[in-house]
């Protein structure tokens, strides 16, 4: 694989201290991680995805994400898997819903709250997403459930946790979404043609 000898976007994290990201896939996690390494950060990768199904689907994404972090030398999380909570929490009621509309804003809400409750139990001051990463994805829906979800557990923090911070990067900019490709081509990761569930396949 050709790799970048330095970092193709300045990184300014919005605090110190230690990094989430919050990851849907390796494809779009690629060029992320690869950055975030080459500046000298090393985040815990969190994948919580209980959106995708069926099972095996979510355990070969899981296995491209592990293998990844584990070639950088970055640490993740693997959190429980529940699409039948999914279902009934995200879904039901917008099964009918568009793309970019209701119910990914709920699904991004769910994995999010996940993940900043994390951050806050676990020490971490920042939390991140690869979600933002996708052309397919609305940047706005997954900033204002990453925002919230972070002011959430941080409104009772000190004597509940850790105050963790949104950082609402656009990774799709300088140069991140070419080397995206480049790299799912490089390394050979399955690239999927859906986003998760069961309702993005129509």
């Amino acid at each position: 694989m050709e790799s970048c000898d330095k970092p193709l976007v300045k990184l300014c994290p919005p605090a110190e201290g230690k990094i989430l990201l919050h990851a849907c896939c390796a494809p779009c996690s690629s060029a992320i991680l690869e950055c975030m390494v080459l500046s000298g950060i090393k985040p815990t990768v969190f994948f919580s995805n209980s959106n995708i199904t069926p099972r095996e689907e979510y355990e070969l994404r899981k296995a491209e994400i592990i293998r990844y972090c584990e070639s950088l030398g970055v640490e993740w999380v693997d959190d429980d898997y529940d699409h039948d909570d999914w279902l009934a929490l995200v879904a039901r009621g917008r099964e009918n819903a568009p793309e970019r509309g209701p119910r990914c804003l709920e699904c991004f809400r769910y994995r999010l709250s996940r993940a900043a409750a994390y951050a806050a139990e676990h020490g971490f001051s920042v939390l991140t997403t690869t979600l933002a990463s996708s052309r397919w994805k609305s940047l706005e829906q997954v900033n204002e459930a990453g925002a919230a979800a972070c002011a959430r557990v941080s409104s009772g923090a000190g004597a509940n946790g850790n105050p963790v911070v949104w950082w609402d990067m656009n990774w799709r900019k300088g140069g991140l979404q070419p080397r995206r490709s480049e790299l799912i081509r490089e390394l050979g990761f399955y690239n999927q043609t859906f986003c998760g569930c069961e309702f993005s396949k129509q």
